[in-house]
């Protein structure tokens, strides 16, 4: 199935999650999974949240920025990828001086982990 970002219209979420500013997405959703193109703006980010009954996978195509993994902290650029399992929580942050563009898929999972 074929899947074009830029013929689905931009929505944006002021504060997403508890982070700062605007998270702006276009979103694809079959009522289960979720798959997303995600920018955020110098400055913004994906407040702290925790995986539950879900995980979530990144890949990140333009910009830089912070990921805070449980109690650790990655730096991501374009090309790399982060996966944040059931159970597992994450922040994504801007800290760069330009936007931070990525591809995001949200798999639900029939059981969330117990931790």
């Amino acid at each position: 199935m074929r899947i074009v970002f830029d013929d689905i219209k931009e929505s944006l979420a002021p504060n997403f999650k508890g982070g700062e500013k605007s998270f702006a997405s276009r979103v694809y959703s079959d009522g289960k999974n979720k798959m997303m193109k995600g920018r955020l703006v110098p400055g913004a980010s994906i407040g702290l949240h925790r995986h539950e009954g879900n995980c979530e996978m990144i890949y990140v195509l333009e910009g830089s920025g912070k990921m805070l993994y449980d109690s650790g902290e990655e730096r991501l650029s374009a090309g790399d990828f982060h996966y944040c399992p059931d159970g597992h929580e994450h922040s994504f942050i801007n800290d760069g001086d330009s936007d931070l563009v990525f591809i995001l898929s949200l798999i639900h999972i029939s059981e969330p982990t117990r931790q």
